[in-house]
């Protein structure tokens, strides 16, 4: 367990919740991603660990972990598909998704938290983080 990971549990034990070894695992699977992810992605994965985790437990804990700010749950394209992003996985990030193909494309812009500074301070509040996204098309179809 890393620290990410003992920030996440703390704050599960905070909201009251046991800290089964099926929690725990969830918690490394969601920190070890690095992108975002789809919840039965998430489970498709804790397949591979010896401790079984059922797909309630899975939808209980990240809507926790989004209520205690430590999972973003970001929709895409134009079906609104749900993705979770681990809110501790490094630097302030965007995503440009392509709404022809799904595909999710994870950037940092140092302009776009400069001008998340800048308003945050224009109307009177602490930058801390934002969420950002770009629904595009590809301008020149790529070949498959």
């Amino acid at each position: 367990m890393d620290a990410a990971d003992n920030i996440a549990l703390e704050s599960l034990r905070k909201r009251g919740l046991k800290i089964t070894a099926g929690r725990r695992a969830i918690i490394r699977e969601i920190v070890a991603f690095g992108r975002p992810f789809e919840a039965e992605e998430l489970l498709l994965n804790l397949g591979r660990h010896p401790e079984r985790v059922s797909k309630a437990t899975v939808y209980r804990t990240l809507k926790h972990l989004v209520e205690g700010g430590l999972v973003n749950q970001v929709f895409f394209g134009p079906a609104k598909q749900s993705y979770y992003d681990f809110a501790g996985s490094g630097a302030a990030h965007a995503h440009l998704a392509d709404i022809q193909s799904g595909k999710i494309i994870e950037f940092t812009n140092p302009e776009v938290i400069q001008l998340c500074r800048k308003i945050a301070s224009q109307l009177g509040y602490r930058y801390l983080s934002h969420r950002f996204l770009i629904l595009g098309e590809p301008v020149e179809r790529r070949p498959d």
